[in-house]
């Protein structure tokens, strides 16, 4: 494959691939579960994520590499682990690519209620799988449009919100406030449960920014760009995260935001600003749609990674002209655009599931930790093979590995509550059994054939 992403396109897709329906959408599931204090869970998560970017990063630096994290858990734990990971990581964007399409069969409701919720989602499934054909380099431009767009919009978002909450634009004159932080049954309106049982809608929110990971093989001038991406990152996505949530709770009481659709959309239509909602629901839409783009991306790479370690056939390692892996990338449209036909049919099959969005996105969360829990523990192990190099790392993890450990402990925790929570447990379960089905096919069948060894420690 090629170098062909800049700095500008890897920043934009890490932006890309964490900012998209997790919290345009699922933001109103947070926020019914734990009312304004959800705030306060994406600070945590936020600054977790950010040990679990620096040991990647650590990592990257010394050994930029496509698909990285598979590669370090191969390296630096067990084959098993390698082969657990590429697959999370798959099933992950495919699952979250599904709940996007669904997601946009919601955001076109708000122009056209008696549209098909399947159609804009075939449309669009379609479009993106083109598009990842093309080139790598139109993979990046196209993210990098749709992530600044995104961007733009939510900071734009912030400042209108603003405007509300102070000046009271768009209100008839009168200031907002910010009382709705705790009226309504106070901040903590879910209680402790409640907080908990947001933290994991929160984390899959964020999933997606270790793609950072699997561009890092087709990056110019990796080394620099990859501390940058790094620093850059998680800083603004805490910022959009945290300021545009802070707009939501702020503007409009908690408590008369649906769960369904975008409460972005919602809250700006409520209050009059028609024109807003409208645009909001338009950038919303480009949202999802850069999350499937960005997750085609993450998935194919990954299944071109298990082809060339010869555990999957060889014809997913055959690139197009372009440099682009074709098969992975068809495959994985044929994979999200089951989310097309599930969006279509279960209705008629379970007439009784009130939110089809978060049945399938809290699907993704366990899966979509693996890598994070795989980075955290290769990083260690990295430490020591690489211990002549970690002398004059100029971008180290810090407070390793009592950082490595402490985060490893929020996940297992986060996954507790998950479990308990009853709109989140049955789609953690389905996250266990296709984790036990992988393991399973690796012990009967993948351990049979060559592959690569975990590294040795350096004695020197």
């Amino acid at each position: 494959m090629q170098r062909k992403l800049s700095s500008r396109h890897m920043q934009m897709i890490a932006l890309g691939g964490t900012i998209g329906v997790g919290l345009f959408m699922g933001a109103g599931a947070t926020i019914k579960w734990t009312g304004p204090s959800v705030l306060i869970a994406y600070i945590i998560a936020g600054l977790f994520l950010y040990m679990i970017m620096r040991a990647l990063g650590e990592m990257l630096y010394i050994d930029p590499a496509t698909g990285s994290f598979a590669k370090f858990a191969s390296e630096y734990m067990h084959p098993i682990f390698g082969y657990l990971t590429a697959w999370s990581n798959i099933f992950q964007f495919v699952v979250v690519g599904m709940s996007e399409m669904i997601a946009i069969g919601e955001y076109f409701k708000f122009w056209w209620p008696g549209l098909p919720g399947w159609l804009p989602g075939l449309v669009a499934i379609t479009f993106l799988v083109l598009a990842n054909l093309i080139s790598v380099r139109m993979f990046g431009e196209l993210e990098f449009w749709f992530a600044l767009i995104k961007v733009v919009t939510i900071v734009l978002m912030i400042i209108a919100g603003l405007g509300v909450i102070l000046f009271g634009i768009g209100n008839g004159g009168h200031p907002v406030g910010i009382s709705n932080l705790w009226t309504h049954g106070g901040f903590f309106t879910g209680g402790f449960k409640g907080f908990c049982f947001a933290l994991s809608i929160v984390l899959g929110s964020y999933q997606g920014v270790e793609l950072l990971g699997i561009t890092a093989g087709e990056a110019e001038n990796p080394r620099p760009t990859i501390v940058k991406a790094v620093k850059d990152t998680i800083g603004r996505i805490l910022i959009f995260y945290v300021g545009a949530i802070f707009v939501i709770v702020a503007i409009y009481p908690w408590n008369q935001l649906s769960t369904l659709g975008s409460p972005f959309v919602q809250t700006f239509a409520k209050i009059g600003i028609t024109f807003a909602a409208s645009l909001i629901n338009f950038v919303v839409i480009t949202a999802a749609l850069s999350g499937s783009n960005s997750g085609i991306y993450s998935a194919s790479r990954m299944l071109y990674t298990l082809a060339d370690a010869k555990q999957l056939p060889r014809i997913f390692t055959k690139l197009n002209r372009h440099g682009v892996p074709f098969y992975p990338v068809i495959a994985v449209g044929g994979g999200i655009l089951l989310g097309v036909i599930l969006n279509a049919l279960l209705p008629y099959i379970a007439p009784a599931a009130k939110n089809v969005f978060v049945l399938v996105y809290s699907s993704s969360v366990l899966p979509g930790m693996v890598p994070w829990i795989v980075i955290l523990v290769s990083e260690i192990r990295f430490r020591k093979v690489h211990a002549g190099q970690m002398a004059n790392h100029p971008f180290k993890m810090p407070f390793a590995p009592y950082s490595n450990y402490l985060t490893l402990i929020f996940l297992a925790f986060t996954l507790f509550f998950m479990l308990l929570n009853p709109e989140t447990s049955v789609s953690l379960l389905v996250g266990v059994v296709f984790l036990g089905l992988v393991v399973l096919h690796y012990l009967l069948y993948q351990r049979r054939k060559p592959a690569t060894q975990p590294v040795k420690a350096n004695r020197q």
